[in-house]
């Protein structure tokens, strides 16, 4: 497992306030598969990878450590689930 890996996707997840769940069903994977990656059982696929840095909107680069956040970071943590969606649907308009 590379160092730190776990405990960024997390982090990352957490301030998003996405569930393991719910981020699972974004990139097309079972919670479990979540839960592996952030207790450092298991380590993404590339594609898996990809897919979490997407959804994340940070660089792979970064969840893997080789680079520090850019500043880019969203605290949805004072949004409820019906603002977290909007926010999140914009954010995902805008990597198209």
């Amino acid at each position: 497992m590379v160092n730190g890996l776990g405990e960024r996707l997390e982090h990352i997840r957490v301030g998003l306030r996405l569930s393991q769940k719910e981020a699972a069903a974004a990139i097309g994977a079972s919670p479990s598969v979540i839960s592996n990656y952030e207790s450092g059982e298991r380590t993404p696929s590339v594609e898996n990878l990809m897919a979490l840095a997407g959804l994340y909107r940070c660089s792979a680069d970064y969840l893997l450590g080789l680079e520090k956040p850019s500043g880019s970071y969203v605290d949805a943590s004072m949004l409820d689930e019906k603002q977290r969606a909007l926010l999140q649907g914009f954010l995902h308009g805008l990597g198209k």
